[in-house]
C-alpha cells in the first residue's frame, strides 16, 4: 500500500470502491460530499495525462470538483446539496452546487467508457478509445467549436503505453484497476443520476 501514491490508478479505484459500498450497503446512506469530492479530485490528474484534447473538459472538470470541496465545508451530503438548491430555485444556475455535480458526473462517467473502450481496444493507440468515450458523454453536450478544438488534439494524444507509463503501472495490472473502476463507478453514476430524476431535474442540461 504504501506505493499508492505513485499509483493514481489505484487511488481512483480504491475511492471509488469507498463510494459504491455507500451506495450499495443495506442499509444505503447518502454519498456525503467530502468524501465524493476527494474521490473525485484523484481523477483530474488522469485528464491532464490525456493532453491538448481533454485540456477543456480538464479545467472545466476541476473547477467543478474544487467547488464541491468548497461545498462539502458546510453541506453534508449530496443529497442535502441537491434539495438546497432545489429550495432556493438555483439548480440550473451557473455555478451551482448541483449543475456542477452534474458536470463532474459527466466526467467520472467519462472515464469510465475510456477505460471500457481501452480494455476492448487492441493496440497502443488511444485514439478510438477516446474518441468514443467523448462522443458519448461529453461531445452531446458542447459546442461546434469545443468539439472541433477535441478532434484535432485527438491527434496529439499519449500512446496506450506512455499513458500507463504516467500512470506507473504496467497493462495487466492497469487492467484490473481499470476494471475496478469501472464495476465501481456504475452505481455512483446511478445513484447521482436517480437525485436528478427523481426530482424531475433531468440530467441533459
Amino acid at each position: 500500500m504504501a506505493d499508492n501514491n505513485h499509483k493514481p490508478l489505484r487511488k481512483i479505484s480504491e475511492s471509488f470502491k469507498e463510494l459504491e459500498a455507500t451506495v450499495n450497503s443495506q442499509t444505503p446512506d447518502d454519498i456525503d460530499v467530502a468524501s465524493f469530492s476527494r474521490a473525485c479530485s484523484l481523477i483530474s490528474p488522469l485528464f491532464g495525462c490525456l493532453g491538448i484534447a481533454f485540456k477543456f473538459a480538464e479545467m472545466d472538470y476541476v473547477a467543478k470538483v474544487n467547488d464541491l470541496v468548497e461545498a462539502s465545508k458546510s453541506i453534508g451530503t449530496l443529497q442535502a446539496m441537491v434539495e438546497r438548491d432545489v429550495k432556493a430555485n438555483t439548480v440550473k444556475k451557473g455555478g451551482s452546487h448541483t449543475r456542477n455535480l452534474l458536470r463532474v458526473k459527466r466526467g467520472i462517467d467519462m472515464v469510465k467508457v475510456l477505460f471500457e473502450q481501452i480494455i476492448v481496444t487492441d493496440g497502443n493507440s488511444l485514439k478510438d478509445a477516446a474518441t468514443k468515450a467523448y462522443a458519448q458523454v461529453f461531445a452531446p453536450h458542447h459546442g461546434w467549436a469545443i468539439r472541433k478544438a477535441v478532434a484535432a488534439g485527438m491527434y496529439a494524444l499519449p500512446t496506450k503505453a506512455q499513458l500507463l507509463q504516467k500512470l506507473n503501472e504496467d497493462e495487466p495490472s492497469a487492467r484490473i484497476q481499470m476494471q475496478s473502476y469501472i464495476t465501481a463507478s456504475a452505481p455512483v453514476i446511478l445513484y447521482i443520476d436517480k437525485l436528478f430524476l427523481t426530482r424531475d431535474l433531468g440530467v441533459d442540461w
